[in-house]
């Protein structure tokens, strides 16, 4: 397939062409080249760096091809990459799959009994075995890990770490001498510490951040992906937490100032990158809502779809687009970084060479 796209390819400002060929880009002339499109915005494929292909909508696990339609909405809303932050399936056989998204897994959440989503993770009942857990995931995921940091401990009423400072440091050193990366699922402010002071990679929520965590933060150059459309369900949660009311209003509180929290991590320093948490509760192909929640936290147009991007695809080792890479990038009619209400309906989505015409099944209008 010999194809030619023209357009201004976004990060920089050049109205260039670009061909396609044995699914990959080209920046000089190929012969007998189809033009698809001659005039848009070219963006590197979309991330969704905190995705759980795998989870059922409304919790459970997914099967094969409940798994493979996930994977289908993501691709098909631009999505192009996606970063699983734990999956209670193996679902490696979408890698079989030249029409799917590509996945970098992190394995299972690791967890403690009764302290996460039952049935979800691994659950440890010794702490101290966290370190040996850890290694084995790094060296069953691609390269991530991730743990559960904290959640309600219904002995106190409230948010609170799962793990002590020390295994903390054990775990995150057995991770890094795997080669993996290691993510924290946490809400609030107490567990921010020990995974920081611990070396931690990246935090996923983090709305409990503070000033001095966001210090820790920009020092050690820990990512922080804040999943702000998950955040807003929030309320919900706390309204369905009637008997632990200190639980309810800090998760209200959370809510209340995390798009605050993400614009002062972003004014540090911070690398922030989206994800949107689809599975379970959030449904999948929503990577557009994200994108436009940090825009409504007062990112510019470009740091925004940056984070979604050019700039989280380099975070995860993936390029963008550059001759001889792989041709998986997205087509907009309108400049998406002006105009963030053209990022839920793409002209064209490109995956791996392979064009997907995103053609309104309504009005029959890209």
């Amino acid at each position: 397939m010999r194809l030619h796209f023209r357009g201004v390819v976004l990060p920089g400002e050049e109205v260039r062409d670009l061909w396609v060929h044995d699914g990959v880009i080209s920046f000089e002339p190929v012969a007998r080249a189809e033009t698809v499109h001659a005039s848009g915005w070219i963006v590197p494929g979309l991330v969704d760096a905190h995705c759980h292909v795998g989870i059922k909508y409304g919790g459970g696990d997914e099967d094969r091809d409940g798994a493979i339609a996930q994977a289908e909405v993501e691709r098909d809303a631009g999505a192009l990459l996606l970063r699983d932050a734990g999956s209670p399936i193996d679902t490696r056989f979408i890698d079989e799959r030249a029409d799917l998204p590509e996945i970098i897994r992190a394995g299972r959440h690791i967890a403690r009994p009764k302290r996460y989503i039952r049935e979800l993770g691994i659950e440890l009942d010794d702490e101290r075995d966290l370190p040996e857990i850890v290694a084995e995931q790094a060296r069953r995921g691609d390269g991530w890990v991730k743990i559960v940091g904290d959640w309600i401990d219904r002995t106190v009423g409230d948010l609170a770490p799962l793990w002590s400072d020390a295994v903390l440091k054990e775990a995150i050193d057995a991770a890094h001498r795997e080669g993996a990366r290691v993510t924290a699922h946490v809400f609030g402010e107490d567990a921010l510490y020990g995974l920081l002071g611990a070396g931690i990679d990246c935090i996923e929520h983090g709305t409990g951040l503070t000033d001095e965590t966001l210090e820790m933060m920009a020092a050690h150059g820990t990512a922080l992906v804040p999943t702000l459309i998950n955040i807003d369900t929030f309320p919900e949660i706390a309204d369905s937490a009637g008997k632990f009311p200190v639980y309810a209003a800090h998760m209200r509180d959370l809510h209340r100032r995390s798009r605050e929290t993400v614009a002062k991590a972003h004014d540090a320093g911070i690398p922030v990158y989206t994800g949107t948490d689809a599975g379970g509760s959030i449904k999948h192909g929503r990577i557009a809502d994200e994108i436009a929640a940090l825009y409504g936290a007062g990112f510019s147009g470009h740091d925004a779809l940056g984070a979604s991007s050019w700039n989280a695809r380099t975070w995860l080792g993936r390029p963008g687009i550059e001759p001889g890479a792989q041709a998986d990038f997205v087509v907009y009619q309108q400049d998406p970084r002006l105009a963030p209400e053209v990022l839920a309906t793409p002209s064209w989505v490109v995956l791996r060479g392979r064009v997907y015409d995103r053609r309104d099944p309504v009005t029959g209008y890209r």
